[in-house]
């Protein structure tokens, strides 16, 4: 039996983006939120989850990401702003917002979608929201494990959040491996943004 893969497809991050997304995390860290935080190079904007795959869909994959770019141009982007899913209450993920030319994204995102669904992968039920997950809430199954007003303070605080714009000119597949000190993601195919 062939071991099957876990992949994701996604919009890789400029240096300075990142940078810039770590010295956040670093500020946030001091006040003190129970937050298993991503490492800023694994920060990404996620087009599309696949969970396990088998080895030989690499390739069906790989044609739908190079038809997708073919009909889309690259994309301006900036990260602005942080919040959390779902909500206050329950917190379970810490995001960093995405502005810039998000129409576009999302139709990128649907075009995307589309295709994928072609090779018998689902389409996503939940509307598509970019946005780059910077940290998971530890204990988040259990209510009042998050300091409400701690959390509020910060969001707030950090609402002025803004990057410099950047330019997202490439869609990569992503193979993903869990370890002990958190996942590390390899490319296994990139397709370049140029339209028509």
């Amino acid at each position: 039996m062939t071991e099957k893969i876990r992949t994701f497809i996604a919009i890789e991050l400029p240096d300075n983006i990142i940078d810039a997304i770590g010295n956040m995390q670093k500020k946030i860290k001091q006040c003190g939120l129970k937050i298993r935080w991503v490492r800023p190079e694994n920060i990404h904007i996620t087009l599309k989850f696949l969970g396990d795959i088998a080895p030989k869909m690499i390739q069906s994959i790989e044609s739908c990401l190079e038809q997708t770019c073919k009909k889309n141009n690259p994309i301006q982007l900036l990260s602005k702003g942080i919040g959390v899913f779902p909500g206050l209450k329950r917190p379970r993920v810490l995001w960093a917002g995405i502005d810039g030319d998000t129409d576009i994204l999302k139709k990128l995102q649907q075009s995307l979608d589309d295709l994928l669904s072609t090779t018998g992968i689902a389409k996503e039920k939940r509307p598509f929201k970019g946005h780059l997950t910077i940290g998971r809430f530890k204990g988040e199954r259990f209510k009042g494990q998050t300091d409400s007003k701690k959390l509020i303070s910060v969001i707030r605080e950090f609402s002025e959040f803004e990057t410099k714009p950047f330019t997202a000119d490439k869609i990569i597949l992503f193979k993903s491996e869990l370890k002990p000190d958190g996942a590390t993601y390899s490319k296994l195919a990139t397709a370049p943004l140029h339209g028509v």
